[in-house]
């Protein structure tokens, strides 16, 4: 019996030596015939107790060779394909033509906010930026919303550390807050950047998204006068030669309104999106409470003013026929290499 275990440890021990993989996939063969969880010299182990005590450790000696020599052979082939590899993969043709690197783009939010910025530009507004940490007056009591006003209903806020003065802003109507406190009329300005409801995401709604609202404030400034700006923005925007303004309610202008362009219908997808009627909603506007003009330390008697707001995304997908905002802030390549040639 001693002869026959030994015979096969041999056997098995020719076989191994004898085995010259020539390819990754044959030494994985190799690893799993010697190496293996179930490997060909472990239905042998069990049959130690078949031997003569003075035997047992001999065989365990040679089978522990043989393991050895089966591992020392497959790392040493391992290692050899692997250089081999690397030298396969590094040798190039210096005089191949090269390939051409694939550009990115700027991001559809990036390019419309810029468009937009871009042509309230060309007509005397200036950049205005702000914190998106806000202080509760900031963002609210200035602007006529204090603590037991109904209007706060109509934004979920994000309030930091339990404490109700400190919230992530909802509107950048706080940044016009600021620099009505800081700045003395005339002013006429923007202010893009992100703001931040506790809304549940959707196809139609995001906790965090993008506006851009305006503000000018000068003596005698009219609801002519915002009318004939929002009427130039939606023409360079959109091509729209008509705009309606429909009474709405903003608690820090007084009259206010919903602006809506022509958008016409000419395809089904206009059908679809203007639910037949051929008009769209893109922004909210109004002359500006002169409470809130008081409140910032500007004389209502003396000036007078205009504010809109709209979100950069509601444009975006717009001009873009996007149905999902959700698109626009997963990164997803597919969509975003389809504004490659849309501009920088």
């Amino acid at each position: 019996m001693s002869h026959e275990l030994f015979d096969k440890i041999a056997e098995l021990r020719a076989e191994l030596e004898a085995t010259n993989p020539q390819n990754e996939a044959e030494l994985e063969q190799f690893r799993i015939r010697f190496l293996g969880t179930k490997n060909a010299f472990k239905d042998l182990t069990p049959r130690i107790k078949e031997l003569p005590n003075e035997e047992k450790k001999n065989f365990g000696i040679k089978t522990n060779e043989a393991l050895q020599a089966a591992q020392a052979k497959f790392d040493q082939l391992q290692s050899q394909f692997a250089r081999q590899e690397s030298q396969e993969t590094n040798k190039f043709d210096l005089t191949a033509n090269a390939y051409g690197l694939p550009l990115g783009s700027r991001h559809p939010i990036s390019l419309v906010m810029n468009e937009m910025i871009s042509i309230f530009e060309r007509i005397g507004f200036t950049v205005a930026e702000e914190r998106e940490i806000e202080d509760d007056w900031h963002n609210f009591t200035a602007l006529g919303t204090p603590a037991d006003h109904p209007a706060r209903d109509m934004q979920d806020t994000f309030y930091l550390l339990n404490d109700v003065e400190a919230l992530l802003r909802t509107h950048t109507s706080s940044v016009q807050i600021r620099v009505m406190g800081k700045q003395k009329p005339p002013i006429r300005i923007i202010a893009p950047g992100r703001v931040y409801r506790n809304e549940t995401i959707s196809a139609r709604s995001h906790c965090q998204f993008h506006q851009i609202e305006g503000l000018f404030v000068a003596e005698g400034v009219s609801f002519a006068d915002l009318r004939q700006t929002i009427y130039f923005f939606a023409k360079e925007m959109f091509g729209a030669t008509q705009i309606r303004m429909r009474p709405s309610y903003f608690p820090f202008t007084e009259p206010s309104a919903e602006v809506d362009v022509y958008w016409g219908l000419n395809s089904d997808t206009d059908y679809r999106i203007t639910k037949g009627t051929g008009w769209l909603e893109i922004l909210g506007c109004g002359m500006i409470d002169p409470q809130v003009l008081e409140n910032c330390g500007i004389d209502s008697q003396k000036y007078t003013g205009f504010a809109f707001g709209m979100g950069v995304e509601r444009i975006a997908m717009l001009k873009y026929q996007i149905d999902d905002i959700r698109l626009l802030f997963e990164n997803d390549v597919r969509l975003l290499q389809q504004f490659q040639s849309a501009g920088y």
